[in-house]
């Protein structure tokens, strides 16, 4: 029988059963993590990601920064892979992101870290991609295979991976469980949008362009929906804080202008 080439909305339908999964089995790795951070003086996380998986990173920056009081930095892994440059990450824990885990600039930027001596950790759909090989520790976010190009269950799928381990960290293993137990359903209860979903891009359909808003949690998925926007839609989407919006990109607003 031919494969069954699966779609885009039959990956988005995976989602709660994906999250369900991976709190079942990353529990003890996030563990042992959350054991080496205290057993160290790690003094702020690094993170490097392209494109979606850079996007759960600014999720982690807000998270991490709020619940666990860490300073986040995005790393930028051009200055180690174009400028040969040597960001000092001994007292950090550094996370790279990756759905394949085969994204040259994200490794680089682990294997830096490990051998100056930081926590690494590798966030990835693939245990035994480059970037798992590259780390210490792996959650293996146990996605299935993502045939739509464009990233739908591994993206939340890292999201709920940052979440279990801010939650870890900050509250242990027992209250985080009973508070990570709830994810699943909820993403059932935002799947059941879709019938507003379709009268939404029923009245958008013909626009050429938009804004996109979020702020603090949320400016990760602004910044994750206008990339959707562009590369499924072929829509110039511009996703801003709402906070710097207001901030001089307001003046391109015009009526007619979906924001």
């Amino acid at each position: 029988a031919p494969v069954h080439a699966m779609g885009m909305r039959d990956e988005i339908l995976e989602q709660p059963d994906v999250a369900a999964g991976l709190l079942e089995t990353s529990l003890p790795v996030v563990e042992a993590i959350v054991r080496a951070i205290r057993s160290r003086d790690i003094a702020f996380v690094m993170i490097a990601g392209r494109g979606t998986s850079d996007h759960a990173g600014v999720y982690a920056q807000y998270l991490l920064g709020a619940r666990n009081g860490l300073p986040v930095a995005l790393a930028a892994p051009s200055l180690v892979s174009i400028y040969g440059a040597r960001p000092l990450l001994r007292n950090a824990l550094v996370i790279g992101i990756s759905q394949s885990g085969r994204s040259p600039d994200v490794v680089g930027v682990v294997e830096d870290g490990r051998r100056q001596g930081g926590l690494t950790l590798a966030i990835t759909n693939d245990p035994a991609s480059p970037l798992a090989v590259a780390a210490e520790s792996v959650i293996d976010i146990a996605a299935g295979p993502e045939q739509a190009i464009a990233a739908t269950k591994t993206y939340t799928a890292e999201l709920v991976a940052l979440a279990l381990l801010s939650t870890v960290l900050r509250d242990g293993t027992r209250d985080a469980r009973a508070t990570m137990a709830a994810i699943p359903d909820a993403m059932r209860r935002a799947i059941e949008v879709e019938s507003d979903a379709e009268r939404a891009a029923d009245r958008f359909r013909a626009m050429e362009g938009c804004v996109v808003l979020g702020r603090g949690y949320e400016y990760a998925t602004a910044l994750e929906w206008a990339l959707k926007l562009k590369e499924l839609a072929y829509l110039a989407a511009e996703a801003y804080s709402a906070a710097d919006f207001q901030h001089g990109p307001i003046a391109v607003v015009e009526p007619g202008l979906p924001v």
